[in-house]
């Protein structure tokens, strides 16, 4: 038997629908909350900052150097520029209730 299972997604909608029924905010305001800690978080990534929700997980920058890389399919070696790329680390409580299902 296949173990993996198709999943939804869950969206901003549903964040706000949550915040709507938990809180009794309107559709509208519930929304705007959710845009602006989405905000939050982009302003502080894109400024060089981690983001970190407790019992949830981070998301963590690094700057990664330049380096040579190569292509594949030609082998002829390339420069792959400096950037700064995101990995998000999930807490040890988000592992166990994902482990747990």
């Amino acid at each position: 038997m296949d173990m993996m299972r198709s999943v939804g997604t869950l969206t901003r909608a549903d964040l706000a629908e949550t915040i709507n029924r938990k809180m009794g905010l309107s559709r509208a305001e519930s929304l705007d909350l959710v845009e602006e800690i989405l905000a939050k978080m982009c302003d502080a990534l894109a400024s060089g900052e981690n983001v970190k929700i407790s019992g949830f997980g981070s998301f963590v920058l690094r700057d990664k150097k330049e380096r040579v890389g190569r292509n594949p399919k030609t082998g002829v070696e390339v420069p792959i520029t400096p950037r700064r790329v995101m990995t998000f680390r999930a807490s040890q409580l988000l592992k166990e209730r994902i482990a747990h299902g």
